[in-house]
């Protein structure tokens, strides 16, 4: 659809692996080379390591495509084989006269037969495993003992295994700690950088007829690269609706909005942000019920030994109107306790005047010889 629009001649962002579009940077290209060097030359075991949509498939294709003619390549694509089945499955593909019936045993002298005939002729065969992530622990061990299968100065069989970063655990099992030693060459897929998106996208974009100048601003290329992670296979769908959304709003350049709405409608890079998210708000609902708990424990205390009466009025605890308030031992009992239940703490109240019955006056005899203060306060004589 945006084909013509931005002067390409085919897709650039395909999803399917093509070998024609192959990305040599990011460490591909020297992973090729040495997947190349390993199987040439006899090394047995070989593992291919990368994280879901990181390149491993076409990684598995151009090393097909490297490889001398002299080569002949089983490829299986189902790691979830028992070990007959294996067994059988690499017979199929080498089209060898093996049967459903046949005993494991009958098979494995079958195929040791082919491999030594094929290595008389100078012929390699090659067996590429891919997702051996999923691969039976017990199937494992059969590869391992594929692997013995040589002579006095090589391999008969080489082996070369794709997986993710879980086939690494599996290796680590004890039970097939054999086979992890076999394994003569590691190689791992890494994620792309920014610098190494922005090279991977103007590579494809050339590969596929563009001849403008930075299709991609350098905003859109951060947001593509943080939004995939640097993998290959998300770079390729968002980057195929960024240009799409790009298309739809007439723009000359993909932009990071473009990358954002692809990404949106993708969700690829939202889980962390949504866990991020989840997490802020479940901090803020705690720190919120702390500080609720702090000023209630702070009022239901008194905040502190030496608190008010009026604090506690506050609460509902203050006397009904007409009862006579009890001030609580070492508390005063002036009319500033007694605040209602809205008053500031600091503001005083007036409580209104109860009358109280005076005493009888003495008389003027009894006044003077108990002192009574006279006019200027000074004491009476």
């Amino acid at each position: 659809m945006y084909f013509s629009y931005f002067g390409l001649a085919q897709a650039p962002f395909k999803i399917t692996p093509d070998t024609r579009l192959f990305f040599p940077g990011g460490n591909r290209g020297a992973v090729l080379e040495s997947l190349v060097y390993a199987v040439t030359s006899g090394e047995g075991i070989v593992k291919v390591v990368g994280e879901v949509g990181s390149g491993k498939t076409m990684m598995c294709r151009m090393l097909a495509r490297e490889l001398p003619e002299n080569t002949e390549i089983v490829y299986l694509a189902n790691p979830s084989l028992s070990p007959e089945h294996i067994l059988h499955a690499i017979a199929f593909e080498l089209k060898l006269p093996a049967a459903a019936s046949d005993s494991r045993l009958k098979v494995l002298h079958t195929l040791q037969d082919y491999l030594i005939r094929r290595h008389a002729q100078n012929v390699r065969v090659v067996t590429f495993i891919e997702e051996a992530q999923g691969m039976p622990i017990e199937t494992l061990e059969e590869i391992r003992l594929l692997s013995n299968l040589e002579t006095q100065d090589e391999k008969l069989l080489q082996i070369v295994m794709f997986g993710q970063p879980e086939l690494d655990e599996t290796l680590a099992t004890p039970r097939i700690r054999q086979l992890k030693e076999r394994i003569t060459y590691s190689f791992y897929l890494t994620p792309f950088t920014a610098q190494q998106v922005a090279e991977y996208l103007t590579t494809r974009l050339r590969a596929c007829g563009y001849k403008g100048m930075g299709l991609f601003t350098r905003g859109a290329i951060r947001r593509l690269t943080r939004s995939s992670r640097g993998l290959l296979r998300r770079i390729n769908i968002l980057a195929d609706k960024a240009l799409l959304a790009a298309y739809a709003a007439n723009a000359v350049q993909v932009s990071a909005g473009h990358v954002r709405r692809a990404s949106r409608d993708s969700e690829f890079g939202t889980g962390r942000r949504r866990v991020g998210r989840l997490i802020g708000i479940a901090a803020c609902v705690v720190l919120a019920v702390g500080v609720a708990l702090w000023w209630a424990g702070g009022v239901l205390l008194g905040e502190g030994r030496g608190a008010s009466f009026a604090t506690r009025a506050r609460l509902g605890d203050a006397p009904q109107t007409g009862a006579v308030a009890r001030a609580p031992e070492g508390a005063t009992t002036s009319t500033r306790d007694a605040l209602p239940a809205r008053a500031p703490l600091s503001a005083p109240v007036p409580v209104p005047a109860q009358r109280v019955p005076e005493p009888a006056r003495p008389a003027l005899g009894a006044a003077r010889e108990g002192g009574a203060a006279g006019k200027d306060g000074r004491p009476g004589r």
